[in-house]
């Protein structure tokens, strides 16, 4: 079986399926499907902070640069709020973990807001101004 997983991964988890499907304990490659699975939990992780730092980045942007303040920058700050709300509401377990979450994107978002606004990174506060509340829900409007 981790020759398969390690020649052709589409096919590995085809068969894996197919194992799963039929119950057929013995066909099952325990050790890669536990990393597998792990992996997927890790993913959903990793996209919420994704979305985050796009977000943490544009509300960073939105309060240091109140004069470029645009359109595009409203739909994208809006656009990122839906997607850690969805990603929120579809792993609830992941509550826990957004401070963990908000540490990691603001990193990410303090860099980013830098290099985009062209300030520098010393006149970007180096602790969030923002935990999960003020992200989600600070009033953006044109």
């Amino acid at each position: 079986m981790t020759k398969l997983y390690d020649r052709d991964f589409f096919a590995w988890t085809q068969d894996q399926a197919d194992a799963l499907r039929r119950r057929s304990v013995n066909e099952i490659d325990w050790d890669n499907l536990l990393e597998e699975v792990e992996s997927l939990g890790r993913q959903q992780q990793s996209e919420l902070t994704s979305h985050m730092a796009v977000l943490l980045t544009h509300l960073l942007k939105w309060r240091m640069q109140p004069a470029r303040r645009s359109r595009s920058w409203v739909l994208t700050i809006l656009e990122q709020r839906a997607q850690a709300e969805r990603l929120m509401r579809d792993n609830p377990s992941l509550k826990p973990r957004l401070d963990e979450v908000l540490s990691d994107a603001y990193k990410l978002a303090r860099l980013r807001a830098a290099r985009e606004t062209r300030l520098s990174l010393g006149n970007i506060p180096e602790a969030s101004p923002f935990d999960w509340t003020d992200a989600m829900t600070a009033p953006i409007a044109l």
